[in-house]
């Protein structure tokens, strides 16, 4: 697992929409990192959630892409 990866998956789910719209369809956390396993990236959920405490200014251009917040993400808690 490496930030690298959760970075790149990032920058997919910003610039592919038909990629934004399959890891998006599944509802089920477990079943959403399984996918992403399957489409090659080695990252977890919590690499991923890490890249959120970023500053205003990239949280904007990962958010411009259609990605979503911590609780798009992780669903409700």
């Amino acid at each position: 697992m490496s930030a690298e990866q959760a970075k790149a998956f990032v920058e997919k789910m910003k610039s592919d929409e038909a990629f934004r719209a399959k890891v998006m369809a599944e509802e089920d956390l477990e079943a959403r990192m399984a996918l992403i396993g399957t489409e090659g990236f080695d990252c977890s959920a919590e690499e991923i959630a890490s890249l959120q405490e970023l500053g205003e200014a990239e949280l904007d251009g990962v958010a411009g892409g259609g990605w979503c917040d911590q609780a798009c993400w992780f669903g409700p808690r």
